[in-house]
């Protein structure tokens, strides 16, 4: 007779899934994570793909991960630690042990520890009959067995029965943590839906796994956390890269423009690509082009016949596409180009996440090439920075570039839905044929801005080109002092753009000994950081850079108000050596790595500690 089961309630989960990458982990994580979304918690993810397609099964190259933590209040990091691990494989146990804390509970599919597993992990004893796991909670369950058990009468092959075993494990999560099952089931039938033995399968490996659970006699204690406290709404779980590409189709409808999309394919920033090829009903056009340089080519060929171009890459593509952009910033039309960095140099590791093309943006092309240049902080504000990019673009004519970066593109987190009702209007508008003598850089006082002359408007022939340009006429130059007035005005026109964007705003004292600043996804582990420690009554400041070409119009006299300046950042120090060069007197110390891993809390922490 089975034990009697206890419920406790706790504020916060993390866990994690771990297995080869043809396990299905990222599938499990995304249904814990989308069920946990409709449970109403706040949440945040940590997917880790291998950077090998398709490395060797049962390999550490080949290891996929997915991280979730969830709580009953608003929270803004995956978790530093898991409480629980669900590994598949010893190659996953191996890869993921330094990621549980202590004393947690780790859950191995045992059917795979056996000769062959141990050897390709390169375990040279079993951690699980030696004293390897000492430290934690283990439940060795045949998973692989239990799921060829539950589905001994559907009629499957061999290895897609293999296959279904996440579906067991997440089965026994969702009872773990009191997650329904109504969500995956719905999610099932939609999937499989041209398959019903599939269906049926992976539905009742599910509940195979959750009755499991229930009834095992080491899972004594099923946890449960309260719904979050969240603002009223209409939330949906998004991804960093899904939100910029509702984002940019947003900006586009608010502009009242086409939306051309030209981009070579190329991790992390596929999949906006491919979530732009799904909006055609909103006009938006894309283009997979033969290279990074074709593609950049399209997108500015759309921005001078007068759509909103946009082109999309990693660190890699940006280096090829440098001379096409500098086409963009002499002509000066309104181009968009992401950025979602990934650990480099060259192919570097494809899927791990870095911010190390912050040098490259502002300065990686000939000449003097000032271009301005926006980062989202969090997945859900990926789609307010497209917005703001777009803005900024065609306002004053202008490329802009995009930064974001891996952890944001695949992290999720739930997203607030916007009223389209109270986002501003893009306002854009065309010379006129007949409207006078037309000059193509003759310049809008404010701004600075060039007008955006359509191609066949009778009147407004005009010269386009990468030679340099005259005043006015825009006519091929080569004049001393021409050349220098039109370098000075297109670096003013960025300069300008600091007094059209909000001020650095300061969490905590407007002065002190410490303000923490970061730029990018180091917002959550920094944000966390700063507010355990202020808990604890240390006097700590936090600010963060949405914007970083130009600064905030403020940014000297926040640094200046503060002794030291602490910069985390996931690079060898980009943004701190720009500060030093531009701001003398400014204490500025930074805390670098470039693991292809985001920081945890912890190690925020830690430096603030050794500075206070």
């Amino acid at each position: 007779m089975a034990a009697v089961k206890q419920k406790a309630i706790v504020s916060s989960i993390t866990v994690r899934f771990a297995g080869d990458s043809g396990d299905g982990m990222q599938l499990t994580g995304d249904q814990f994570a989308d069920t946990t979304a409709v449970m109403g918690n706040d949440f945040s993810t940590l997917p880790d793909f291998p950077a090998e397609i398709r490395a060797p099964a049962g390999t550490l190259p080949g290891v996929s991960s997915f991280q979730i933590q969830f709580s009953n209040s608003i929270i803004y990091t995956p978790g530093d630690t898991a409480d629980v691990l669900i590994t598949m494989n010893p190659a996953a146990l191996k890869v993921n042990l330094n990621t549980i804390k202590k004393g947690g509970l780790i859950i191995v599919n045992e059917n795979t520890f056996n000769e062959m597993g141990l050897r390709r992990a390169n375990w040279q004893a079993n951690p699980l009959t030696d004293q390897t796991l000492k430290d934690f909670q283990v439940l060795k369950v045949p998973l692989s067995d239990l799921t060829k058990n539950a589905l001994k009468d559907h009629p499957l092959k061999l290895t897609e029965v293999e296959r279904c075993k996440n579906f067991f494990a997440l089965g026994m999560m969702f009872w773990l943590y009191d997650r329904e099952l109504e969500h995956t089931v719905d999610w099932i039938q939609k999937k499989f839906a041209k398959r019903p033995e599939m269906v049926a399968a992976n539905i009742t490996a599910l509940k195979a796994g959750y009755n499991y659970a229930d009834i095992a006699e080491l899972l004594a204690t099923q946890y449960h956390v309260e719904k979050t406290g969240l603002e009223p709404g209409t939330y949906r779980k998004i991804m960093g890269n899904e939100a910029a590409a509702i984002g940019f189709v947003t900006a586009a409808t608010l502009a009242g423009k086409t939306l051309f999309y030209g981009s070579y394919p190329i991790t992390p920033a596929s999949s906006i690509l491919e979530g732009l090829a799904h909006y055609k009903h909103f006009g938006v056009k894309t283009f997979q082009a033969e290279d990074e340089i074709a593609a950049i080519g399209a997108a500015i060929g759309a921005s001078f016949g007068g759509a909103l171009g946009m082109t999309g890459t990693s660190g890699p593509g940006m280096c090829l596409k440098a001379e096409a952009l500098n086409l963009a910033i002499m002509a000066e039309l309104p181009l968009v180009v992401i950025d979602v960095q990934r650990a480099g140099p060259s192919t570097g590791m494809p899927t791990k996440t870095e911010q190390a093309d912050l040098l490259q943006a502002l300065f990686g092309r000939n000449g003097e090439s000032p271009v301005a240049i926006v980062a989202p902080k969090t997945p859900s504000d990926c789609f307010d920075m497209a917005l703001e990019a777009v803005r900024i673009a065609v306002k004053y004519m202008t490329p802009v570039i995009y930064l974001s970066e891996g952890y944001l593109a695949t992290a999720a987190e739930p997203w607030k839905l916007p009223d389209l009702d109270k986002l501003p209007k893009i306002e854009i508008s065309h010379p006129k044929a007949g409207a006078g003598a037309f000059f193509p850089y003759q310049r809008d006082p404010g701004t600075l801005a060039r007008p955006w002359a359509i191609p066949g408007t009778p009147g407004l022939e005009h010269r386009i080109g990468g030679l340099s340009k005259a005043d006015l006429t825009g006519n091929v130059s080569y004049d001393p002092e021409n050349n220098q007035k039109m370098v000075n005005l297109r670096a003013e026109k960025i300069r300008r753009i600091a007094k059209d964007i909000p001020d650095l705003a300061v969490r905590g004292p407007e002065s002190g000994k410490l303000l923490v600043l970061g730029w990018g996804g180091t917002y959550g582990a920094i944000y966390q950081a700063v507010t355990d420690l202020t808990a604890e009554g240390k006097k700590i400041s936090h600010a963060h850079l949405n914007y970083l070409n130009p600064f905030p119009g403020n940014i000297e006299r926040v640094l200046k108000s503060f002794e030291t300046i602490l910069i985390p950042e996931l690079n060898m120090g980009h943004l701190a050596l720009v500060l030093r060069g531009k701001f003398s007197g400014v204490k500025i110390i930074g805390l670098n790595k470039v693991e292809g891993h985001p920081f945890k809390v912890a190690e925020v922490v830690k430096k603030i500690r050794e500075l206070l």
